[in-house]
């Protein structure tokens, strides 16, 4: 045989309404990283179901190292040598780190020498973890590995791997790459899976790039720019955001001293935070995940009340409201976690709009609700956010996590807030669908609304940020002007050195 491992031969896939992949076809190398390229809704993950057992092809072929591979189920493509690391994690909080890997093995050894393999191999690798630790208080960037180290522990000969840096710091992502290019030079072969760009450029040997179910080209990505593959993506060129005049009004968020336990023992306490914002002023938050930022989130909309004077929103405390409260004036928001907490999981659309927006929006008059206004609001925020599903009607799960996360934020951003706080606006979506999603804050904040994102994207926070904060153990440091701040000052505040960004400010 030549150095093809999988060879996909015209997979095609439909659902009601929607073809998600359409006759593709490409092969993927003996020991390559290979990069699997569109945007939100173009059948990536699809695609990678089929090649992972999860869901059936309608049509077309695949070959495993020359043998024809139909995977009825993942465990049959696991044995085959296929393992996949999803986007979001299937890990149970409240068992250890060896007790999550058992649970993904076919036939797991007994644990003293499950704990010992654990160890060898996530040394071996450079991911360290302690095979006892339970996995809530692992962060983000170690409950990957905990994923990395199941799948490997499986000794793979395809590794699927689909967005696996949207949650990890730059340094977590230098660990990934290494232990990436470790696997290559071992003979294993990745398909990967990202909307990062310049990562794909950095790390990845060949790409496959597929629009509205279609493979529509492929490239050497360390010689294609990251503009030439966005557009590759979208089939045209897209807008940058655009600079604005800012004008700052009046104070419409002032938090004081807000301190919060963490919940229910997990996660990250909020310490004596404090600061203010402004009418058409975006400040943007930074800081590795498990910081805080959800905790903010939630002390911010209501979710989790404080102590009264800590929460100061155009001038009324609302530190003892709930979100129902806050989000009639204006005060809105958009979580992380877009199935399960920003949106319902089995609810449509059309359900899930009516969930934040049914007072605000008129969508519910006297108890009940008004399901042609409803169903129009949805359609609103489908049309002016591309979002890529059949109607309004269809179930949040049934969406890919880019175009759910487009409805999330368009929900929220149509409603015209007064605050918006929001946390990785653009996590899993395209380079062109992130472009629109910045624009749109940034046209709120131009419009005088206050706009507050969370996100672990740097370069987003310097595009779209007037002042930027960094959140350390539940610490948040003293806003500074986007302008001027450079790099190393920046991970100086992600780190937790607030005194020395003071002393930038004094100086």
């Amino acid at each position: 045989m030549d150095d093809t491992l999988l060879s996909i031969q015209g997979l095609t896939k439909a659902y009601p309404g929607v073809v998600a992949n359409d006759n593709v076809t490409f092969d993927i190398g003996k020991g390559e990283i290979h990069a699997l390229l569109g945007e939100n809704g173009a059948g990536k993950s699809t695609l990678v179901k089929m090649i992972y057992g999860l869901v059936a092809p309608d049509r077309g072929t695949m070959t495993l190292d020359g043998a024809s591979f139909a995977p009825p189920k993942p465990s049959v493509a696991r044995q085959a040598g296929v393992a996949m690391v999803f986007q979001h994690f299937s890990l149970f909080d409240a068992l250890s780190v060896a007790e999550n890997v058992a649970l993904g093995m076919e036939n797991p050894p007994k644990p003293r020498d499950l704990a010992a393999r654990i160890r060898d191999v996530s040394e071996q690798y450079g991911l360290p973890l302690d095979p006892a630790r339970d996995v809530s208080s692992l962060s983000a960037g170690e409950r990957q590995r905990v994923e990395i180290i199941r799948c490997l522990l499986q000794d793979p000969r395809l590794l699927i791997m689909d967005e696996p840096t949207s949650v990890l710091t730059p340094q977590e992502v230098e660990i990934l790459f290494e232990t990436l290019r470790k696997l290559k030079s071992e003979g294993t072969s990745i398909l990967y899976i990202s909307h990062k760009l310049e990562e794909i450029r950095s790390l990845c040997d060949h790409a496959t790039i597929l629009r509205h179910g279609q493979k529509v080209g492929d490239c050497t990505p360390s010689e294609t720019s990251a503009r030439e593959l966005a557009e590759l993506m979208v089939g045209s060129s897209f807008a940058t955001p655009k600079a604005r005049d800012v004008q700052l009004g009046e104070v419409v968020l002032k938090v004081q001293n807000l301190e919060l336990p963490a919940l229910d023992g997990i996660g990250t306490p909020l310490r004596d935070i404090s600061f203010e914002l402004r009418k058409g002023e975006v400040l943007g938050i930074g800081g590795v995940a498990g910081n805080g930022q959800d905790e903010l989130l939630m002390a911010l909309s209501g979710e989790r009340l404080s102590d009264p004077g800590m929460v100061t929103f155009q001038g009324n405390d609302v530190s003892r409201q709930g979100a129902g409260q806050r989000r009639l004036p204006g005060l809105l928001s958009a979580p992380e976690e877009r199935l399960g907490h920003a949106a319902a999981p089995d609810m449509s659309l059309t359900e899930n709009g009516v969930l934040t927006a049914g007072k605000r929006a008129g969508l519910v008059q006297n108890g009940f609700i008004d399901w042609g206004k409803s169903r129009r609001f949805a359609e609103d925020v489908i049309e002016k956010f591309d979002v890529r599903t059949p109607g309004p009607n269809v179930a949040a799960r049934a969406l890919s996590g880019g175009n759910l996360q487009k409805y999330v934020v368009g929900r929220e951003i149509v409603q015209k807030p007064e605050l918006l706080v929001i946390n990785q606006p653009t996590w899993g979506v395209d380079a062109a669908a992130a472009a629109s999603i910045r624009q749109a804050l940034l046209d709120l904040a131009h419009g005088g609304a206050a706009i507050l994102v969370i996100s672990q994207d740097l370069d987003e926070l310097m595009e779209i940020s007037d002042c930027f904060a960094a959140l350390n153990e539940g610490r948040l440091s003293q806003p500074r002007p986007v302008q001027g701040l450079d790099m190393e000052q920046i991970g100086l505040m992600l780190g937790g050195a607030h005194d020395m960004e003071t002393a930038h400010v004094a100086s």
